[in-house]
């Protein structure tokens, strides 16, 4: 472990702090590497090395393995941090580092997954002409950051949930294979059993469209329970603002077998949040008794605030893969209804798990709930909802 340095691409962010502090490293991440930029606005790393030892000159990470760990920051852009991600990972190689790893856990640009031409992306439908045209005259984003990452010099990237096969597909082949991509099954089944955000013995649960379906059953196997039911909506997009949404012909449930059950919906991520409120309007119809959200991956915009404040919503449960959830101005309204689950540790254990597979692996807690006391299930409640002490997540 002592082999083994935890650096962010920026200054003070608490996530890589917690990262660090969950995989035992000493140091401050601040005193492993110089995060500066030149007048001239340009950025140059550097890590801090002993300055009068002119022996090795390049080779003061010589035997080392570098994690950089990557998030969303409201003052970079994104493609200031990735262009800052770049540099690291060449200053780490360029310096004798044996192996660099990416911890990314939103990871960018994933939501540009395809392009206008068949060999664009790997999905798991049958692209028509217009979903070409979607994307004629743009670059195939993914497979450039993939192939960009690999010229810097990176070996494994890891990330969190992340659904989209194309770019699973164009990161495990630019990669050689690893590519890691955490999937929070068990951390759902396990806060969805251990705490009241719903009645498990009412719960069934909801995937939002066909894309979903996969990751929804996957949590159903991670339930320490089983015969639960799922219901499965099938989308159509008639326009950029308008979707028609209908229960799938093959769900194993319908709309009428929905009457006083709590429904966990589940999703990768929101942005607007127009589909899923149409989703759960339609859900409504069959008179649950309460309907939940989970989505790993928030961003908070002021449309998506609106959107999801609608009452056919009763509470959204997310992670800090985006850190500025956290915030409460963030949340704005919704914090009324808003859980973030804090899952550094999560992630820590998860690493190590692939990483040192012979080590102790991380007792739980392996993550903390965030909740505003205006949310009604605050009132009388301390600390994370954690009991049992022998759940530990599957390293795979």
């Amino acid at each position: 472990m002592n082999t083994f340095l935890i650096v962010g691409n920026t200054a003070d962010n608490p996530f890589v702090d917690d990262i660090a502090h969950h995989i035992a490293q000493q140091e401050d991440y601040s005193d492993l590497i110089s995060l500066k930029s030149f007048l001239n606005t340009e950025f140059c790393p550097r890590f801090l090395v002993d300055e009068r030892n002119f022996d090795d000159i390049g080779n003061q990470l010589q035997g080392k393995t570098v994690l950089i760990v990557s998030t969303t920051l409201t003052h970079y852009t994104r493609d200031e941090l990735a262009m800052r991600n770049f540099l690291i990972i060449r200053a780490a190689k360029d310096n004798g580092a044996q192996r660099v790893i990416l911890l990314e856990p939103d990871l960018f640009y994933s939501a540009q997954d395809r392009g206008p031409r068949n060999e664009h992306g790997l999905t798991g439908f049958k692209r028509d002409l217009e979903d070409y045209k979607k994307f004629d005259g743009q670059p195939f984003s993914a497979r450039i950051y993939a192939d960009l990452l690999k010229q810097s010099g990176v070996d494994d990237v890891f990330t969190v949930h992340n659904h989209s096969c194309s770019v699973q597909s164009v990161f495990m082949d630019r990669l050689s294979g690893r590519f890691h991509n955490a999937v929070p099954a068990d951390l759902y089944a396990h806060y969805i059993f251990d705490s009241d955000v719903i009645d498990e013995n009412k719960l069934v649960i909801c995937a939002p469209d066909r894309g979903a379906r996969p990751f929804a059953e996957v949590t159903r196997k991670a339930f320490p329970f089983a015969g639960i039911p799922l219901i499965t909506i099938d989308k159509e997009r008639l326009s950029e603002q308008e979707i028609n949404v209908r229960v799938a012909q093959d769900s194993e449930i319908g709309l009428k077998d929905l009457s006083g059950k709590d429904v966990v919906v589940f999703d990768d991520m929101v942005r607007t949040g127009h589909t899923i409120v149409e989703c759960c309007r339609l859900l409504r119809k069959g008179n649950p008794r309460r309907i939940v959200f989970f989505v790993t991956h928030f961003y908070s915009s002021r449309e998506g605030r609106i959107y999801l404040n609608d009452p056919v919503i009763d509470e959204i449960v997310t992670t800090d893969t985006i850190p500025g959830i956290l915030n409460r101005d963030v949340q704005g309204r919704l914090r009324h209804k808003l859980v973030v689950l804090k899952i550094e540790r999560w992630i820590a254990a998860y690493i190590l798990g692939f990483l040192f597979p012979q080590a102790e692996p991380l007792k739980p807690p392996l993550y903390t709930e965030d909740m505003s006391s205006k949310n009604p299930r605050w009132k009388g409640r301390m600390g994370p909802l954690l009991s049992n002490q022998d759940w530990v997540p599957p390293h795979v």
